[in-house]
């Protein structure tokens, strides 16, 4: 059976990326960024809060975490709560006793149900991100722009609705739609972490108006590497601090870089993970030039650096 005439047709088919949110150019010939300080690679750690349901639709895939067994798969959803009420406030602890600012992009549903937890981020300096919905609400190519933009609304007054106004998203399972930095933008939102396109920040241009995407690294991500792809914690725990040591040398010819990565609540506050945590951060953290910043800082260190 032959392929039809516009099988191989693609109607974002453009130069460099395929789109137009940003100009495309390698690494070699962006202007240089100067972190204020002097600094060399400016790291930005997030702890996502995902309220993961007993019976995800699994529309238009599942989320990264959900349900696997059939329902009511009760070892995997105690799992993921135990990592909002147990392994978050271990990561809390490890992040104040290295001095590290983190940001929480938590899911609107969780608000409510959270208090203490939410009180505990924002006592400790850390920011808290807007995580869309819940893991269930995933923006993808095939949602209807009406409801991708009720869906940001949702999100945006169940946070104005307990006294927090973010201005930093990430999208439930990092993804989007073709309009959904858009509709971010038209929202008020001003800093996006779904992208992984470079490691330095990138201001992105919609029809309504600016947003700067900071780069999270998936590859760095501790569910991915511990859970999927069986590495072990000294493994992953010696990846992110030799990525901040090459990024850092990176810096001195390029300008200054960016190291984002994860760390899950039920992943990597597990407690026989925590001494590779700790050792980790205190790696980040006594390393020449590294600062550690929540994603608002890093925009407005990214701003004052852009005017000089």
């Amino acid at each position: 059976m032959p392929m039809p005439d516009d099988y191989l047709e693609y109607p974002h088919r453009a130069y460099g990326m395929d789109q137009s949110l940003y100009g495309w150019r390698p690494a070699t010939a962006r202007p240089r960024i100067a972190w204020p300080g002097g600094q060399s690679v400016l790291g930005v750690i997030v702890v996502p809060i995902e309220h993961h349901m007993l019976d995800p639709s699994g529309k238009p895939f599942k989320h990264p975490g959900a349900m696997v067994t059939p329902y009511p798969d009760l070892r995997h959803y105690t799992t993921r709560d135990y990592g909002a009420r147990v392994g978050v406030f271990r990561i809390l602890d490890a992040l104040k006793h290295e001095g590290l600012k983190a940001t929480f992009p938590v899911n609107a549903v969780l608000l409510p149900r959270l208090e203490p937890l939410i009180e505990a981020i924002l006592e400790d300096g850390h920011e808290v991100a807007a995580y869309g919905v819940d893991t269930d609400h995933i923006h993808w190519g095939g949602l209807d722009r009406e409801t991708e933009k009720a869906w940001i609304e949702e999100a945006k007054a169940a946070f104005a609705k307990v006294g927090l106004s973010p201005r930093t998203w990430m999208s439930p399972a990092r993804q989007q739609s073709f309009s959904t930095l858009e509709l971010l933008a038209a929202a008020g939102f001003e800093v996006c972490l779904d992208w992984e396109a470079d490691e330095v920040p990138l201001p992105m241009t919609t029809p309504a108006g600016p947003i700067l995407s900071l780069p999270v690294s998936n590859e760095l991500d501790d569910r991915t590497l511990l859970n999927d792809r069986r590495q072990t914690e000294d493994q992953w725990a010696d990846q992110v601090v030799a990525a901040q040591a090459y990024l850092s040398g990176d810096a001195e010819r390029f300008g200054g870089r960016m190291l984002g990565f994860t760390l899950t609540p039920y992943v990597a506050g597990q407690p026989f993970r925590i001494a590779s945590l700790r050792r980790m951060l205190a790696g980040l953290a006594g390393a020449s030039g590294f600062t550690a910043a929540t994603a608002g800082e890093a925009a407005d260190l990214f701003a004052r650096s852009a005017r000089g």
